[in-house]
Formats: structure tokens, sequence, C-alpha cells
């Protein structure tokens, strides 16, 4: 490569405009390190005349995304345009032309990854995505990379900073999930339509692609369980807190019994945990590994800048590989491992129920514990009266257990309702 490289960028949004003033801005940070100049060559965006916060000429800019990327004079591509398609088509039409791609796309690396990544490979070039699972922290490449001589456990996080900002907000300011939810979405967290986020949906197609690189399997976004935050109350929220819990959303990605367990739900971790002091729109990943042990990575999890700092990283490689000839840390080939359902994972339990507040009612739902094998750590009464509230929390158990367990109490005359079910992680583990 004699002179700079040429960048072509699909998307020129939020993130993409940040990418573009911080490869303006840090021009000569950035050829350092990666041996040559980078050049914005070429933007594709839905509106050509649309004003742009950024220092790209508007004769680069084209409503064609597919041109861009057949330009023979383009080396490398960085896609932001978001969604499956036509991302896919762009992406493999790059790919197979010799073109390395950064791209911050969750959803299309959770459902077509390896395919993506074995085209990748057969065209001799990069498919970087640093920026797809937890904005500016760096995860994927310490699980590519750093980690990859060790046995990965289990990761678990919280990967999403619009759900995590919620309940800092229900449990810091006492506030109803549909209050949080109204403040986030008027401060920006939060999208109009926050479904994906609350769903769980979000986070799930993270935990694909963290479990495919953590395990080298080929685990779909589909594959993966999701519970997401609009059934947890300020009860509940109230409830960890005097046990001395905090209730986070959790994707987690862990061997289970020669298979993967791949879930994404709400759950309660002791105040203690790393996890636990995670607050606002903060993202961070703890990494359990054979010989490393315990590990825990945290930072801004999405906005443009943030993105854009793990974008402009992936950039610099594989522009430093194309200038050396050389091609960055391969996934390697991804194994097929059984996916395990979530009825077959463990964890202790937390269960909120109102009954009848008369004798021999605690014996009759203890023996419902006790027929389906679910050990019952703590129990407290909250009221008196006609009706009782009963908090349990559980020792570790097996989740169709507990699911027999409670298809048991609805049937029994003095339990009035059976109330809020939350995972614990963390005590037992």
């Amino acid at each position: 490569m004699s002179g700079p490289a040429r960048v072509g960028l699909l998307g020129c949004g939020n993130v993409g405009s940040a990418l573009a003033r911080l490869i303006d801005e840090h021009a000569d940070v950035i050829a350092a390190r990666a041996g040559v100049g980078i050049e914005i060559a070429r933007v594709a965006v839905r509106d050509v005349k649309k004003s742009r916060d950024v220092r790209v000429p508007p004769d680069r800019f084209t409503g064609d995304p597919l041109d861009l990327v057949r330009d023979p004079d383009i080396d490398v591509i960085v896609e932001m345009m978001g969604g499956v398609d036509p991302a896919r088509e762009l992406i493999t039409e790059a790919l197979k032309s010799g073109k390395s791609v950064v791209t911050a796309n969750k959803e299309l690396i959770a459902r077509h990854g390896p395919d993506l990544f074995a085209t990748a490979a057969a065209s001799g070039v990069d498919l970087l995505f640093e920026a797809s699972v937890a904005g500016g922290i760096p995860l994927m490449r310490p699980l590519r990379e750093s980690l990859a001589g060790d046995r990965i456990r289990r990761v678990m996080g919280i990967v999403n900073g619009t759900t995590n900002f919620i309940l800092t907000r229900m449990s810091d300011d006492h506030m109803s999930f549909e209050d949080a939810l109204a403040d986030a979405q008027r401060l920006g967290y939060a999208e109009p339509d926050p479904s994906a986020d609350v769903q769980g949906d979000d986070a799930a197609a993270k935990a694909a692609i963290i479990a495919t690189i953590a395990f080298g399997a080929r685990v779909n976004v589909d594959d993966v369980y999701r519970e997401g935050i609009t059934s947890v109350s300020r009860d509940d929220i109230e409830s960890a807190a005097i046990l001395g819990y905090a209730v986070k959303l959790l994707a987690v990605a862990e061997e289970l019994e020669g298979g993967i367990s791949v879930r994404v739900h709400p759950a309660m971790i002791p105040v203690h945990h790393p996890l636990a002091s995670v607050r606002d729109a903060f993202n961070a990943v703890f990494i359990e590994g054979e010989a490393v042990g315990e590990l825990m990575l945290y930072g801004r999890g999405a906005g443009g800048g943030p993105t854009a700092s793990a974008l402009s990283g992936d950039l610099i490689d594989a522009v430093k590989n194309r200038v050396s000839g050389a091609k960055g840390a391969t996934i390697g080939e991804l194994v097929e491992r059984p996916i395990r359902a979530i009825d077959d994972s463990e964890s202790q339990f937390y269960l909120l129920m109102e009954v009848a507040d008369r004798p021999g009612v605690l014996g009759a739902i203890a023996n419902e514990f006790g027929e389906h094998s679910v050990s019952i750590k703590s129990m407290e009464q909250r009221g008196m009266g006609e009706d009782a509230r009963l908090v349990f929390v559980t020792h570790r158990a097996r989740e169709s257990a507990l699911r027999a367990t409670l298809e048991a109490l609805r049937g029994v005359e003095t339990v009035h309702r059976v109330g809020s079910v939350l995972r614990v992680l963390g005590d037992e583990d």
C-alpha cells in the first residue's frame, strides 16, 4: 500500500459521524499505529443532501452502498447500517472482493456470524466486530486473543445499558418500571419503541456472539433463552435490597453438561458481587476462566463515542494487517455443541407468594418444595391479617424442578398468588 488506506463507511449516523470525527482528530496517532494514514474515501448514506457534522467533502457521499463496496479503490469497509439486510449482502460482497470489514452490527453477527467468518477466512481478509458487543469495552479481542489458550467456563454480564439504567432508577429513586422507562426515553437512553431492550432481545444477540467466541461454537441468537425486565416490580427491587441483593438483567453463557447454556434474564446478585455496583447505562462483563480465574471488564456500553472507539481499534488492526500482508486472530473452526435448554440449568431462586395467614399453610408449601427436590434456604413473612406475603430463597435447584414446584403451588388452596420469581446468581455458584 503506497498511499493512505482508503476506507468506505456504510452509514454516517450517530456512530458513523463520531468515527469520522475521531479519524480526523486523531489522524497522526492512528497513522502511527496503523503504519499508514487512514482516509475516508467514500460514505454511503440514505440522504446525500443531509447536513452532517463531519469533515468529509460532499462529493464523497453516495446513496449507492453497493457501488461503494464494489469500488476497487476502497481498501476497508466499515459497516454501521444495522439490521440483517442489506448489510449481509454488502459485507459478503466486500469480503469476497478481498476487502476487510469492520462492523458494529450485533444482529447480523448473532444470526450469520459463522457464515461470514468462513467467507472472510476463505478470502484471507479480516472481519472484525469488537463494537458489536458492549460498545467501547474491549471484550471480543480479549476472548479471541488474550484468553485463547484458556478454557472459559462462564461469561456473565450486563450488556444492555438501557435496562441497567431503568433498574438503577427503580433501585435508587424508588421509581416504577413505567416511570423509569419514561425517564430513560427522555434522556435518550431508550428508544421510542424500547421493546428490543426491555424484552431482552438486544442482550440475547450479544449473548450469542459472546458464547460463539468464548466457546468456539456455533451459537445463533435463536438459541438464546430470554426474559426481559417488564415484570420486575418496585417490590422486587426493594425485597432484593432487604435480602442483600441487587437486580440486574444478565446475559449468561456457560458450559453445562457437555454443552452450552446461553440465556438472558433478570437476576438477583449479592451486593458484594462486582456486577452489583454497575449503575446507570454502564456495562460490565465478568469472565471466569480455568487458568486466569475471574476477570471483569467495565465501561460505557453504548453511544457514539465509545462505539466509535471500538470501531477505530478494529479499523487500525485491519489496515495494519493489510499493510503487512498478514491477517488478524481468526475465530478458528467453530464446532457444533449442544445448546442446553433453560430447564437444564441450575440456580437459586427468589419467590414471592401471597397466602392465607393461618396455621398449616407453611407446612403445605414446604411439602411441595420437598416433593420436587427444591430445598429452601431462607423464608420470611411480611404482613399480617387475612393475607400474608412469604418470601423464599432456595438453594441451587434445577430449573425444571422449580417450574414443577410453581405449578404445584398454584394448586394449593391456601396459596392465593405466586408472584415474582427471580433467579439468584452468585451465592452458591
